[in-house]
């Protein structure tokens, strides 16, 4: 086994597919089909069972896939630790919710990429389980996360605090009385975000089930249909402020258990902390405090 061995059966655990794999790292298909067979002779086993509609890993194969991420990535590692000096530079995967990103994000890429531009940045956004799975599979370098986040393997920092707040139409009166929400519908991410369950958990100690419960994919999905007086969400009121410029939307506080939730930079314990991460870190922690909004008082 050598390194590129391990690229390509990763490739090819990843997509489900040696047509895919090829594809993705510009190979042609029985050049792949190839190194999995030697690579499968090699070891004595079968790694994936194939189908006509593509590959599924077998149970050697799970074992190998985990094994394969960590030799990758100390080997990417070993070469950060080498080359790594005074200067930010090379690749830095992050993840971002869709909030944070929307809202965030944008001023902390912007300072970190006038400040280091030999940094090659990239993004990827997703629910907090998603993107903890990522971070963990060493898909990511770090990723910005909703709390609360426990798992041995990952390195916490607070980086910010938002202040969430029970979003509906404009048009519309304020929610007064939970029984309100039985004839609401919740526009929220897909399952694994954290505000979701925030959402879920505070209507559930009120012994309140909403009438109808819609997933989006996006942001802007959520905000025009409360826009539109679909129903009803939970979100920073940092997003909730700037998106009224375009919406109109009315916002009010929920309980104090629930209406703080600090942001988080996730990483795993076991990744070499480069200068780039580490000024990265620091940016992100400099604008989150610079934007950060007063919080709505107690009546």
């Amino acid at each position: 086994m050598d390194i590129r061995d391990m690229q390509i059966f990763l490739a090819v655990a990843n997509e489900g597919s040696i047509t895919r794999a090829a594809e993705k790292l510009e190979y042609v298909q029985s050049s792949i089909s190839i190194r999995i067979q030697q690579l499968e002779s090699d070891l004595n086993t079968v790694l994936f069972h194939r189908a006509r509609q593509g590959v599924r890993l077998t149970a050697s194969g799970e074992v190998l896939k985990s094994y394969a991420e960590k030799i990758l990535f100390l080997t990417q590692e070993a070469e950060r630790a080498v080359a790594d000096n005074s200067i930010p530079r090379g690749p830095l995967r992050i993840g971002s919710l869709e909030t944070t990103a929307a809202i965030r994000l944008p001023f902390i890429l912007s300072d970190y990429h006038n400040s280091y531009p030999e940094v090659d940045l990239s993004l990827k956004t997703g629910s907090t389980d998603e993107l903890i799975n990522l971070v963990l599979k060493y898909e990511l370098d770090g990723a910005f996360v909703a709390a609360p986040v426990e798992h041995a393997d990952l390195d916490v920092t607070e980086v910010g605090v938002e202040e969430l707040v029970l979003v509906s139409g404009g048009q519309f009166p304020s929610i007064e009385r939970f029984e309100e929400f039985r004839n609401l519908t919740l526009l929220v991410f897909r399952v694994g975000c954290s505000y979701r369950r925030k959402l879920e958990d505070w209507l559930s100690l009120k012994g309140i089930i909403p009438a109808k419960i819609m997933e989006f994919g996006t942001l802007e999905g959520i905000l025009g249909c409360i826009h539109a007086g679909f129903g009803v969400s939970l979100l920073p009121r940092s997003v909730v402020e700037r998106a009224n410029v375009q919406y109109n939307l009315r916002f009010q506080k929920i309980s104090d258990k629930f209406y703080k939730t600090p942001t988080l930079f996730i990483r795993r314990k076991d990744a070499y902390t480069t200068v780039a991460m580490s000024e990265f870190i620091r940016i992100a922690k400099h604008r989150f405090n610079l934007m950060e909004p007063a919080f709505i008082q107690t009546e």
